[in-house]
């Protein structure tokens, strides 16, 4: 009942916000174009602020809207598989659970955010985010930042921060409508709005994905049941902008999505009626305010995420005995206020207030052949206060440097102080970047690993530090650019259960460090080519053996060709070299050896009609077999063709 209750509120609330676009878009007046940015890469996510890729020393990655449309892909995992440095481990096929890893640190410590709102899960046990379920559907661009970056981010940023941004409505008002189908009884449909002047905007979308799936347990270990999924996903951004001071935004995405389950990946692991259910709210709403000429920019904002997951799974003719109820709730409250002072046309100082409360609460409960066996996690809380300080610094426009400090307080833990260093330097009589990082991290102790029956409510935050160093260069009139970077990583004070205690513990250290190494070229208006290489080596250092799931080697290449007359195609190649994972399905599991594995995706489109535009693609061409969990399956060679329809 809550969540019609919910669901009710939500399609509520984007009616009142269309209605009041409709009023808005009455009035006259289009965006002015001089107004916009040049066509130069902008990077938001290393500073906070809007900041040309030239001056940026962080190792960063942007995926545009045209990269997405390219690719065709229709979830954020899916997308970020070619990214440098990013390992995508996804346990099955659509709908299950997707964890990303960024330079060798754990999937924990990224941090996700959507239109600045933070989405990690407070009540998993580790705080992370699963991209199971988030679409790209209305997605404007992704940008990845590696390395530390708890200087302006806090908590849950050791590894690096994954930031999408959505679509904003700009010109007239135009609709949208898309149908796709294809391989495992899959249909997708979407339906959009959007449109903008000089005082009001909104992007809206609402899409529907059905598919039949694949066994999550692997088939080749003989399990056979079909796992399907279902995702609801709604989007709105809308704004308004009163005067050229002054503007508000209003950001809303809502995600369900219902997925069947297996029990455990390996032989045996089916389950027909195991059914996992989840709900997700993402709201945020924020204002601009520029003062003093120009001088002095203020945002404010506030934010809401809640996460509503259940799983359910009944008796069934191959497990009588087998019943499961359970339910993961949380909650995070965000509020931050941030300015940033033009000191000089070669000096801007950010000082920056964050608060946030999160909040979680658990049931479970299930009967096998062993018993009954309950769990109840009460609600708890933990509020977190931090302070922040950034200065960019340019010099002879050539040298830019940013420095950041942080002080983040704890409820439960007290303070912890972070602190950034990020130079660049340009030569711009060779076209060569130099650029170098050094920042440190920390992670607050989860809610689940201080007050569940297996927390311990004095642990310390996990602590981390990390370098980097490369160099880019520019060829051909900036036609061709390539570039290299070496990273290394220490983790200290890393959060696992110890089995002597029975409870969690900061029993565990890890290192990593590696090379990034990329290469894009425009060899004409119509072709574009991409490539890029990691090297990663991680190590336990308790144990001295290799961290789970990174892959020591992962290559990519995405060639794009676009016709005279429009349309394009684009090959995609992705390599995942061999990584270690455990096999849970003996005990004691032991580590086992991943087999590497290349996956060719090819994609299309191209116009029929004034506004009317076919696509299709072919995932996994080779129909590679292979696996990124060990006992869980992945698809086979898929197809997908649809058309799209533009008013």
């Amino acid at each position: 009942m809550l969540r019609r209750h919910r669901f009710a509120s939500v399609v509520g609330f984007l009616l009142l916000i269309t209605s009041i676009q409709a009023i808005c878009l009455g009035f006259d007046g289009e965006i002015d174009e001089a107004e916009r940015e040049p066509d130069e890469e902008i990077i938001i996510t290393a500073t906070r602020l809007e900041t040309p890729s030239r001056e940026v020393a962080s190792s960063s990655t942007v995926i545009s809207a045209t990269d997405i449309q390219d690719s065709q892909q229709r979830t954020v995992g899916e997308v970020l598989r070619s990214v440098p440095a990013l390992d995508i481990v996804r346990s099955g096929g659509a709908g299950q659970p997707t964890s990303v890893f960024i330079r060798g640190a754990k999937s924990e410590h990224t941090l996700v955010l959507i239109d600045g709102v933070e989405v990690n899960d407070p009540i998993t046990p580790a705080r992370t985010f699963d991209f199971a379920n988030l679409t790209t559907h209305e997605v404007e661009r992704i940008e990845i930042i590696r390395g530390p970056q708890s200087t302006l981010y806090g908590s849950d940023a050791i590894g690096g921060v994954i930031n999408i941004i959505t679509k904003k409505g700009e010109g007239a008002p135009r609709l949208w409508a898309q149908i796709e189908g294809g391989s495992f009884e899959t249909y997708r449909e979407s339906a959009g709005l959007s449109g903008g002047n000089a005082f009001a905007n909104l992007a809206f979308s609402i899409s529907r994905t059905d598919t039949g799936g694949i066994s999550a347990a692997a088939e080749d270990d003989g399990n056979r049941e079909e796992d399907g999924y279902e995702n609801t996903s709604v989007s709105t951004r809308f704004g308004l902008t009163p005067s050229e001071d002054f503007s508000v935004d209003f950001i809303f995405r809502y995600i369900d999505g219902k997925a069947d389950i297996d029990n455990f990946g390996g032989p045996f692991g089916d389950d027909p009626n195991n059914v996992l259910d989840t709900e997700q709210v993402f709201l945020r709403a924020q204002a601009d305010l520029t003062m003093l000429d120009d001088l002095w920019e203020q945002r404010i904002g506030a934010s809401l995420t809640t996460h509503d997951r259940r799983n359910d799974n009944d008796p069934d003719p191959d497990h009588p005995l087998d019943l499961v109820r359970s339910s993961f709730e949380s909650q995070l409250m965000g509020f931050n206020w941030q300015h940033s002072f033009y000191l000089h046309e070669d000096n801007i100082l950010t000082f920056g207030f964050e608060a946030e409360e999160e909040e979680g609460a658990s049931d479970y409960y299930s009967e096998s052949m062993f018993g009954p066996y309950s769990s109840t996690f009460d609600k708890e809380t933990a509020t977190t206060y931090g302070y922040y300080l950034q200065d960019q610094i340019k010099l002879w426009d050539r040298l830019f440097t940013t420095l950041g400090v942080r002080l983040d307080d704890h409820s439960r833990f007290g303070s912890e102080t972070t602190y950034r260093i990020a130079p660049a330097y340009l030569i711009e009589a060779t076209g060569t970047k130099l650029k170098g990082t050094y920042g440190t991290g920390f992670k607050a102790p989860t809610l689940f690993q201080l007050f569940s029956d297996y927390g311990d409510p004095s642990l310390d935050p996990e602590t981390s530090q990390g370098w980097d160093a490369g160099v880019e260069q520019h060829l051909l009139g900036e036609k061709l650019t390539c570039g290299v970077t070496y990273f290394q990583n220490e983790f200290d004070d890393l959060i696992d259960y110890d089995f002597v205690t029975s409870t969690y513990n900061n029993i565990a250290e890890a290192e990593s460090n590696g090379v990034e190494a990329f290469v894009t070229a425009q060899a004409n208006e119509h072709l574009t080519v991409g490539a890029s290489y990691t090297y990663t080596d991680t190590e336990d250092k308790t144990t001295g053996k290799d961290l789970l799931r990174r892959a020591d080697h992962k290559c990519s290449l995405a060639v794009t060709y676009r016709f005279p007359d429009d349309g394009n195609i684009t090959c995609e190649v992705i390599y995942v070299g061999k990584r270690m994972d455990v096999d849970t399905s003996t005990y004691p599991a032991p580590r086992v050896e991943l087999d590497e594995y290349t996956l060719l995706n090819l994609a299309g489109s191209y116009p029929i009609a004034e506004n009317l535009e076919v696509f299709g693609r072919v995932e996994n061409l080779a129909d590679q077999n292979y696996e990124e969990v060990k006992g869980f399956g992945t698809p086979g060679v898929a197809g997908y063709v649809g058309l799209r329809l533009s008013l």
